[in-house]
């Protein structure tokens, strides 16, 4: 075999292996990959009005490595919090199974969202599986959103009221649930 089938063949085989996981649940599919993501929940669905006028949240949108999509433009219709990460932050290591913590306490009177930011797919998978992550992530690649704020770190967290205005955010990872529990109560007006 030559060199340049042999690093077709290998190429080929990296892309078919890099989405697929053994515990994959069938209908919910991959964005980038086409492949069904085992890790993360489906984006929920969003109101049909636009976010407030004077938001300081790009209007961007994104697909959701679960499905469905997160777009900024639109209200989430519930206060949520949206939580920049990715598999090369040390921080959002500690951080993200306490995210997972509140967002099962929360249930619906606190949407989580993650907004998987400058990394790859398969590394936030696998980065989201070891912390025990669930929540929704919507995948962007390339850190649009990061440019936009002026972001060189992360994790950064914004914390929406229901009609999408941005009413707090925080750079740095929170340190436990009940200090995002606090900023939850002070900034969304929801007590936990």
């Amino acid at each position: 075999m030559s060199r340049r089938r042999a690093a077709a063949a290998f190429l080929a085989a990296g892309v078919l292996l890099a989405g697929c996981t053994a515990d994959a649940e069938p209908g919910s599919a991959s964005p980038t990959t086409g492949q069904t993501s085992s890790v993360f929940a489906a984006c929920p669905e969003q109101s049909d009005q636009p976010a407030a006028g004077g938001s300081a949240v790009p209007k961007l949108a994104f697909d959701c490595l679960g499905g469905g999509s997160l777009d900024l433009a639109r209200a989430p219709g519930v206060p949520t919090i949206v939580n920049l990460w990715a598999s090369w932050c040390g921080p959002c290591r500690e951080e993200l199974p306490l995210l997972q913590e509140f967002a099962d306490a929360a249930g619906e009177r606190v949407r989580v969202l993650g907004v998987v930011s400058k990394d790859g797919e398969p590394q936030a998978e696998s980065f989201a599986a070891d912390a025990g992550t669930t929540f929704p992530s919507a995948f962007d690649a390339e850190g649009e959103l990061m440019a936009q704020l002026g972001l060189n770190g992360l994790p950064y967290t914004m914390f929406l009221d229901a009609d999408g205005t941005l009413v707090h955010s925080e750079l740095g990872p929170v340190d436990s649930v009940h200090e995002l529990e606090s900023l939850v109560a002070e900034h969304l007006g929801v007590r936990l």
